[in-house]
Formats: structure tokens, sequence, C-alpha cells
């Protein structure tokens, strides 16, 4: 325990420590820790194997005493040397019966009082006893004199930060389903939009698309026409041609015989 109390000291002066934790650093009894320690508020034995309270220093400040799963069956009468103690816990030890309790009545302060795994426990009416024993008391083994479970701050601070995150966790939940059908409707709007857009385009198209068939069925016929024509005109020069050629050929002909009448003639 000596050298424990020396690791937890850490090179500061022992009048300025506040709070001490030698848990499980094995010991019968108390070694070491002196009425030096006149700072010290907050002492903490858990599991250490104390028998005895023998030597127990006088800490004329400390409030908070821890001595849980030890084998303490006695001499808690070397504890009142600490008058402003106001947590004790011995759970897990070996005491028996209520008078060995009875040195508690000295602390004034007593406020939590835990004794649960002692053999005292089983005693009839023992919580009425107790709280009638230790008129300062507020919590034995953890319930009041109501049997109401004691909470600490921290536990209330977590319920209420629980409940505030779980409802915010709801509120973010319908923001996100509000969101979520939100888009869904701006989705399907675009969508129809779109669609809209689409089909409009695509009549245009179409109707584009016959606009120019038209006109081009309208540019084939004019070109037909014109084909037409031009073979029209061309037979007819071919044919005018032709009967220009048959009137030469003709007078050329008629000319001879009226050659050879005067040929004849003369």
């Amino acid at each position: 325990m000596e050298k424990r109390i020396e690791l937890e000291r850490r090179a500061r002066k022992v009048n300025q420590i506040t709070e001490l934790n030698l848990d499980n650093c094995r010991s019968t009894s108390i070694v070491g820790l002196t009425d030096e320690y006149t700072a010290l508020e907050s002492l903490s034995l858990i599991n250490v194997g104390l028998t005895t309270l023998k030597g127990f220093p006088k800490l004329p400040n400390l409030k908070k005493l821890e001595l849980s799963d030890n084998r303490i069956s006695s001499g808690l009468n070397y504890l009142t040397t600490s008058p402003k103690l106001q947590y004790l816990n011995l759970s897990g030890n070996k005491i028996k019966d209520l008078e060995t309790l009875k040195p508690l009545e000295e602390f004034k302060n007593l406020a939590v009082l835990d004794l649960f795994n002692n053999d005292a426990t089983q005693v009839d009416n023992y919580r009425e006893k107790i709280f009638k024993m230790l008129p300062s008391l507020n919590f034995l083994d953890g319930f009041d004199c109501n049997d109401e479970e004691v909470q600490s701050d921290g536990d209330d601070d977590d319920e209420v930060n629980g409940n505030d995150s779980d409802e915010e966790g709801v509120s973010g939940d319908d923001d996100d389903e509000e969101g979520d059908s939100d888009d869904s409707d701006e989705e399907d709007n675009g969508e129809v939009s779109l669609s809209e857009v689409y089909n409009d385009d695509l009549e245009e198209d179409n109707s584009d698309w016959e606009g120019a068939e038209g006109e081009g069925g309208e540019d084939d016929e004019d070109e037909d026409s014109d084909i037409d024509d031009a073979d029209g005109d061309a037979n007819e020069s071919a044919a005018s041609v032709k009967d220009g050629k048959d009137g030469e050929k003709a007078g050329d002909a008629e000319s001879q015989t009226r050659g050879k009448k005067r040929k004849h003639d003369g």
C-alpha cells in the first residue's frame, strides 16, 4: 500500500492532495496513509483485502470513503476522526449485525450509506432501523426511505439528453421524409415536364418532316412538269426541223421537175 500511495502522489505535496485512489493495492490494514493528508476529500480502498480499520488516519476534510469488497467485520469507530463524512460504501464486507453500525451515529452529515451484500441486511426491518439510527441518511443501498431509487445528476442529464436526442431524431426523420416527398414530387414534375417537352419537340420534328416532304413533292411535280414541257418543246422543235427538211426536199424536187419540164419544152 505504501508504494501505491507514493505512486498516486505523483510528487505532489501531501497536504495538497484532495483525492486518492488505492483500489486493488492489497493490504489487510491501513499502512502509509497518515494524518498529513489534511486536504483529502475522497478516498477509495475498493478490493484491498482490509480486515480491520485500525490505524485509519485523521482526515478532517474527508467526505467520501469507498470501502467495498473488503473483509471488514468491525472497527467502524476508527472512522470517527473524519467528522465531515457524507458518503460511505461498505458493501461486500462481513458486517453481521446492526450493533456494529452504531459508531456511524457520530456522523451528523452522513447522507449515503451502502451495506449491500452484508449479513446485517438480513435483519428484520433492517432499513427502517437504519433510517431511524441515522436521521441524516437520505439513501440506503441506493434507495431512499420510500424505496425510491437514487439517480445521480449524470443519469438525469443522460435521460434528458437521450429524450432530446430521440425527439430530434424523430423530428429529423420527419424532415427527411418531407424532404424526400418534396424531392419525389419535384422529380415527378421534372419527368412530366421533360416528357412534355420531348413530345412537343417530337411533334415539331414530325410537322417539319411532313412540311419538307410536301415541299419536296411540289418541287418534284414542278420538276416533272418542267421536264414534260422541255420534252414537248424538244418534240416540237424536232417536228418543225423535220417539216422544214421535208419542205426543202419537196422544193428541190419541184425545182428539178420544173427544170426538166423547161428543158423538155425547149
